[in-house]
């Protein structure tokens, strides 16, 4: 077991064998090993106001944080014309979130929070740094009862940290204190920071910065969207890295693994150049994967594209190589929202995505919303104002809550069908359980489509196929039925599993129980794609299986030949499929299907 230790205020990883002091775990962001001296930021991200109770009047000091929200709106109009030196991909990654940045800064929540405070006599910057400590609290308190690792939490965390960083900026301009510059960094440096702030990150010359090193931060987050986007490698959550640590200490990062050596030995440096030309080779390999087409090697074409759950995510599709989106999540849309966005506001992001796309296709899921998920709009309309459903994994979401409240679906459908003349669409129906729910969900769909027509408003030349989600034991179970009514078949690997097993993979009771080698689980995922096969409706895989490996082989041989995944799998899996047949894959998978035991599939999965 692996245990926490502190030698010399650094924390490492140990083992039974010996421990190591020059060494410190965190998370590995951004892919790639790199070797150099590190160049240390020591600043403070928000810097907390030293005077609380202001000596000025109300309006004086209103006016004080209206020059600020001014400046700020400023440097990033600013900043938005610097990150035109950067990739491509990049600046898509970036400009959205300016734009977020931008919107906070006008009339919002924040504003009206920040000048409550003012007019009780607190000084701007007090003011601004209570109020976005506050709503950083409430935001992350909805967190309580999630999974870590779903991408609700994540998005939770990404708008804490949005948060956090408006008030930073606002601090930053009351008090006139400068940001660091990042332009005099010697080339070849190693980053090190307590954190990385996006706006931050868009200044980084991956020319100059060969990686980066935080102590706070994750995979998720806004930053570490932009760090994969550069190709820096890039460790963050590395706790105490800053303690000791002095500006020219060599440094190996590995941003595969998530570890930071600290003054190397010969013999470890030797290791860690080794490691760059074969992650240099390896990348070069994958590349060049990325421009070859996913056929096995007897000729069967697998369909590989990609999930993505924010438009800033654009770019990691690209760079994947993935044949189009496979599952596009609308909830970000919802997420901590006060009000419901209209056709207008999201039709403008469907099809910035759709477009960006071009000829490959895009599959949108509609509004996949339980109790679980924190929305004011959607918790007013849904009658239960802060109260939680007690229940909420079987409550009203999904299908059953838009289904309920019909106008949600209608606008959501509307926009999509818009969004559709800008290319290849596909619309997909979430948490469906019988046929009735599909074709009352059909119904609407047609309805909507009908109405745009008779307003000569602009959609696809055809109506896009509406597919479903098989991700409970009944929608598995009677998925001939449903196919009857669907266009093509979705199947959520990790919502089946969870059902099927009833076992929550969040909790650390039951979490082993979670598994999706059940064999339950593999003949309810078989039965779907032979249900599909039979009914001619195309069924894919966008659950984490999907970009499994090591499940590929048997996914092909259930029958399956679209996958979606997180981008970053996709050239992993594409090598796998190019270098196998199709007849070892049936034969492997009639073998697991027949096994009864997860462990043996297991084994059987890890020699195949």
């Amino acid at each position: 077991m692996i245990e926490r230790t502190r030698t010399n205020g650094r924390q490492h990883s140990t083992t039974e064998e010996a421990t190591d002091p020059h060494l410190t775990k965190g998370q590995p962001v951004g892919p790639g090993v790199a070797i150099g001296p590190a160049y240390i930021v020591r600043d403070d991200p928000s810097p907390e106001p030293e005077i609380r109770r202001s000596e000025h009047t109300p309006a004086q000091e209103a006016e004080r944080f209206t020059e600020a929200v001014n400046r700020s709106i400023g440097q990033l109009v600013t900043l938005r014309r610097r990150i035109e030196r950067l990739p491509e991909e990049s600046q898509v990654e970036i400009g959205p979130l300016l734009e977020v940045y931008r919107r906070m800064l006008g009339p919002s929540r924040l504003q009206r929070e920040v000048m409550r405070h003012i007019e009780d006599g607190l000084t701007a910057e007090a003011a601004v740094h209570i109020s976005t400590d506050a709503l950083r609290e409430q935001m992350l308190a909805m967190l309580d009862g999630q999974e870590s690792g779903t991408d609700e939490a994540a998005a939770l965390r990404r708008r804490a940290d949005e948060i956090r960083e408006i008030g930073r900026r606002l601090i930053r301009n009351l008090l006139r204190r400068a940001y660091v510059s990042l332009s005099k960094v010697p080339a070849g440096s190693i980053l090190v920071s307590r954190t990385l702030q996006p706006a931050d990150a868009a200044l980084i010359d991956p020319s100059r910065i060969a990686a980066v090193v935080t102590e706070d931060g994750g995979t998720t987050g806004h930053s570490a969207i932009m760090l994969r986007a550069l190709g820096i490698p890039s460790v963050m959550g590395a706790e105490d890295i800053l303690d000791g640590l002095e500006t020219g200490a060599t440094l190996v990062v590995d941003g595969n693994e998530g570890t930071v050596r600290i003054m190397p030995t010969p013999t470890e440096l030797r290791r860690a150049r080794r490691q760059v030309t074969a992650y240099a080779r390896k990348r070069q390999e994958l590349g060049r994967l990325r421009r070859l087409t996913s056929r096995m090697a007897s000729g069967e074409k697998i369909s590989l594209q990609a999930n993505m759950e924010l438009p800033a995510e654009l770019p990691l599709v690209a760079q994947s190589g993935a044949a189009g989106i496979g599952l596009l999540r609308t909830e970000f849309l919802f997420l901590n929202a006060e009000t419901l966005p209209d056709e207008d506001t999201q039709f403008d992001i469907y099809a910035s995505v759709v477009s960006a796309m071009g000829a490959d296709p895009t599959t949108i899921r509609v509004l996949d919303w339980g109790g679980e998920k924190p929305s004011e709009a959607l918790a007013r309309m849904n009658g239960n104002g802060e109260e939680p459903e007690e229940n909420p994994a079987l409550g009203l979401r999904g299908l059953r809550l838009l289904l309920e409240h019909p106008h949600l679906l209608e606008t959501q459908f509307s926009a999509i069908l818009r969004a559709a003349a800008k290319g290849p669409v596909r619309v997909l129906l979430p948490m469906v359980t019988v046929a009735s729910e599909v074709i009352a969900a059909r119904e609407i769909y047609e309805r909507v489509a009908r109405r745009l027509k008779r307003k000569g408003v602009e959609t696809g030349d055809t109506l896009p196929p509406l597919g479903i989600m098989i991700e409970t034991p009944a929608a598995a179970l009677t998925a001939g039925a449903l196919a009857q009514h669907a266009d093509f078949l979705a199947l959520g690997t990790n919502d089946l599993t969870m059902y099927t097993t009833a076992a929550d993979r969040s909790s650390a009771e039951v979490a082993a129980l979670c598994d999706p080698l059940h064999p339950a689980v593999l003949r309810m995922m078989a039965e779907t794609i032979t249900a599909g096969l039979v009914e001619r409706r195309p069924v894919s895989i966008c659950g984490e299986m999907a970009g499994d490996p090591k499940m590929t082989p048997l996914l092909i041989g259930m029958g399956c030949r679209a996958f979606s995944m997180t981008p970053s799998a996709v050239p992993r899996v594409k090598q796998v499929v190019r270098g196998m047949r199709h007849e070892d894959c049936r034969q492997l998978a009639r073998r697991v299907l027949a096994e009864t035991d997860a462990g043996v599939i297991r084994e059987m999965l890890e020699g195949a």
